[in-house]
């Protein structure tokens, strides 16, 4: 349990037990243009066909099988972000990604999206929310935590779209290095868990 100012964060699977706080979490919209964290596990053509509803009945599916796909975070019993996390192969989109490529062939968790519930944004959890979901990787037999953060230019916003990889700055917070920069904003970071 990783502890917060106001609370300790809780980290749990994304099952049928936890849907309705992932909904909770993801609003009425399914995070950012009716995505729910279907952007990295889908062909663009996929994802665009299915957006909205399509994506949130995949991820429903998904939610169901033995291995989740993702966890949900609480602070205290309250959910305040979700964090889609696997190993590197379960992200189809990532996989084929030119800028993201892979760095080398260490078997790494994948952060693949970090989304932070409205009204706990700019909160400062987000440091915090990344050593949760290290804890929970280590637990599930990880060495390696891997994330794709965004470096907005200095002075720039970065909106709920662009950021949903996460910010280079908090990645450093809790203790990830850049291992790779493929492009001015897109720093490659890793953090080693036991």
């Amino acid at each position: 349990m990783t502890k917060t100012k106001s609370g300790a964060l809780k980290v749990k699977d994304l099952t049928k037990a936890t849907w309705n706080d992932f909904e909770s979490v993801m609003g009425s919209n399914g995070g950012a243009s009716g995505c729910w964290c279907m952007h990295w596990r889908l062909s663009i053509a996929e994802f665009m066909e299915q957006k909205g509803d399509g994506n949130k009945k995949s991820m429903k599916r998904l939610s169901q099988r033995k291995q989740p796909p993702g966890v949900v975070i609480y602070e205290d019993d309250d959910p305040v972000a979700w964090c889609s996390l696997g190993p590197r192969g379960d992200f189809s989109r990532l996989e084929r990604s030119p800028l993201l490529k892979e760095v080398d062939d260490t078997p790494v968790c994948s952060i693949a999206c970090i989304y932070v519930e409205k009204k706990h944004r700019k909160s400062g959890l987000m440091p915090a929310i990344l050593d949760a979901v290290c804890d929970y990787a280590a637990a599930h037999g990880y060495t390696t935590v891997e994330g794709y953060p965004i470096e907005p230019a200095k002075g720039k916003k970065a909106g709920p779209d662009s950021v949903m990889t996460g910010v280079a700055s908090a990645f450093v917070k809790a203790g990830f290095d850049e291992v790779s920069r493929p492009r001015k904003d897109r720093p490659i970071m890793r953090r080693t868990v036991s």
